[in-house]
């Protein structure tokens, strides 16, 4: 036992690192030290204590290489992918993280946000927090996604088309309507027109009217001509409140500003952006 949790450390871990790898299963580590399961996981929990290892997952290991000492875990994009091959599901970075990807970076994205087909628990390490969303058609949206570079090799992300939709659908991930304009302006020039519009007929209709009119608001209007066309065809539309939140207490609820002809969106309050 004590060979295997010092392989585990000296050697093991230390030459994954000198190739450029941090991830690896209990498995790999096993067969590679030639120990049982027993040895490989006093070693690990040994590591673990010394925040030299993380496991996100049952049988999933990360490597902590120095320069991340500090944080207790690298970046989540150095082994998300790695980590939803192993647990077998489709993904992609999607939602605040996506759109901090595109180029949205006025608010500091506290989360590592996934959507996944999977419903999965937070995962905390080190410092990291990966937050999962659920989508059950991921292969609805497969259109709108996109590999990404990594330090480590890839990632599946979401278009700019396909995070602007995702944002509207989840809005327990954004830090409210305000935030969500601001994102959007930041990221609107990013959008393909034609994408999007193909895209938000994977979505409920107020979704997608939510997010016309707030794009036409922002002065991005330009780009839902085709996306309005496609709602269209989709039959009469309901009225839709702009920010669900403002009406889930009667007693405090405010009366509309505005009701928007086109989109058919109720405005109680103008979303304000950060500067």
């Amino acid at each position: 036992m004590n060979e295997g949790r010092e392989g585990l450390r000296s050697s093991y871990i230390s030459d994954l690192l000198s190739k450029g790898r941090t991830v690896f299963t209990a498995d790999e580590a096993e067969k590679a030290l030639g120990v049982d399961r027993g040895a490989f996981l006093d070693a690990a929990e040994r590591l673990q204590k010394r925040k030299l290892l993380q496991s996100p997952r049952r049988g999933f290991y990360v490597a902590v290489p120095p320069q991340y000492a500090a944080w207790g875990a690298p970046p989540p994009s150095w082994y998300i992918d790695a980590l939803m091959r192993h647990e077998g599901e489709p993904y992609y970075v999607a939602l605040l993280k996506a759109a901090e990807l595109h180029g949205a970076t006025h608010q500091a994205v506290m989360e590592f946000q996934i959507i996944a087909a999977k419903r999965m628990p937070k995962i905390r390490a080190g410092r990291n927090l990966i937050a999962f969303y659920y989508r059950k058609d991921m292969n609805a949206v497969e259109n709108g996604l996109e590999r990404r570079k990594t330090d480590t090799g890839t990632m599946q992300i979401s278009s700019p088309a396909l995070t602007a939709l995702d944002l509207l659908r989840y809005p327990q991930a954004t830090a409210g309507m305000d935030n969500l304009a601001t994102v959007l302006a930041d990221m609107g020039r990013k959008i393909d027109p034609k994408q999007l519009a193909a895209l938000s007929n994977k979505f409920e209709r107020p979704i997608v009217q939510r997010l016309g009119y707030l794009l036409g608001h922002l002065g991005h209007g330009g780009l839902t001509d085709r996306m309005f066309a496609a709602l269209s065809q989709r039959g009469s539309l309901p009225w839709a409140e702009l920010d669900r939140n403002e009406v889930r207490d009667p007693d405090f609820m405010s009366k509309p500003m505005r009701r928007d002809p086109k989109w058919r969106v109720i405005v109680r309050r103008m979303p304000e952006m950060d500067e």
